[in-house]
């Protein structure tokens, strides 16, 4: 089976990596290329910044769902949002819920407890996938925050349980631990590029992730190799020969230093003359099915 046959059958898949390694192209990649298997996909992002509808050609989500093709939808996700719908949800009354969410307790105890926005996050992507949440989905894709936070992503809800105790609070979070620690249920995509920083960082996640959650990654996608100089005369536009050897010498460098720590599934996708959005999303998608045949 491949790693997009395995990917497939999840219903939460936590793409990271390095700032700048192009994890929220892989989260659009992985997005199209499973709603065309059939799969009704939501991609969460919880960058404010929201690049995401960029890189898939569709308008800022500011919160909602926004429609990114046939069964794909994407949303920018923030914590604390969540955690005041919640406080609307279990509190009847408007007033109410006002003087809640206004107060200074409030915004110290989102932004003190334990794992409480990362738990609200990934909570929410477990509440959209029950048979009640209108609209339904059968797989969250996270755009995750950069590798030096993920593993604690995944982490909170365990963190959360223990620190609550039981209570509603604990008993959501337990039953949330309980489901991420399902590897058929959920999984882990790494995005590095074949340079020393990235490849560090994910082989230090790679690490953390089996030591202290147990998780292994589902797949690891070195993004933007350079290519391999052509032989015969140069074009006027090609890059200097020397530029082009001495870079794609350092990329294969950092993946045999990549291969020594992971031998699980690796795909290797080229640098493309193309600019964020749906073409790049497009032709990345092909070769990166392709690759993992």
């Amino acid at each position: 089976m491949s790693a997009l046959d395995r990917i497939a059958e999840r219903q939460l898949v936590v793409v990271t990596g390095k700032g700048g390694v192009g994890k929220t192209t892989l989260t659009a990649m992985l997005g199209s290329l499973l709603a065309a298997r059939g799969r009704r996909v939501l991609l969460l992002e919880v960058d404010p910044r929201e690049s995401l509808h960029q890189t898939l050609g569709t308008e800022p989500s500011g919160g909602e769902i926004v429609q990114a093709g046939p069964r794909l939808g994407l949303q920018n996700l923030q914590p604390a949002a969540v955690i005041e719908a919640l406080v609307r949800e279990k509190v009847p009354l408007a007033y109410l819920v006002r003087k809640i969410t206004e107060s200074a307790a409030f915004h110290q105890f989102v932004e003190g407890a334990p794992g409480l926005k990362e738990t609200a996050l990934l909570g929410y992507a477990y509440r959209a996938l029950q048979s009640g949440h209108r609209p339904r989905f059968d797989l969250v894709i996270v755009d995750a925050p950069a590798t030096g936070h993920s593993a604690a992503l995944l982490a909170a809800p365990g963190l959360l349980a223990q620190a609550a105790q039981g209570g509603q609070l604990g008993d959501m979070a337990a039953d949330l631990a309980t489901f991420l620690a399902d590897a058929s249920r959920c999984g882990v995509v790494l995005a590095t590029l074949a340079e020393e920083m990235p490849v560090q960082e994910t082989l230090e996640l790679i690490t953390r992730l089996q030591v202290k959650l147990g998780l292994r990654p589902d797949l690891v996608v070195a993004n933007g190799l350079y290519p391999v100089p052509r032989p015969g005369a140069a074009k006027a536009n090609d890059p200097p020969r020397e530029l082009l050897q001495a870079r794609r010498r350092l990329n294969e460098a950092e993946l045999a230093r990549l291969a020594t720590v992971w031998d699980g599934p690796l795909v290797e996708l080229p640098l493309l003359p193309l600019g964020r959005g749906p073409a790049l999303v497009e032709a990345l998608a092909i070769l990166l099915e392709e690759a993992d045949r």
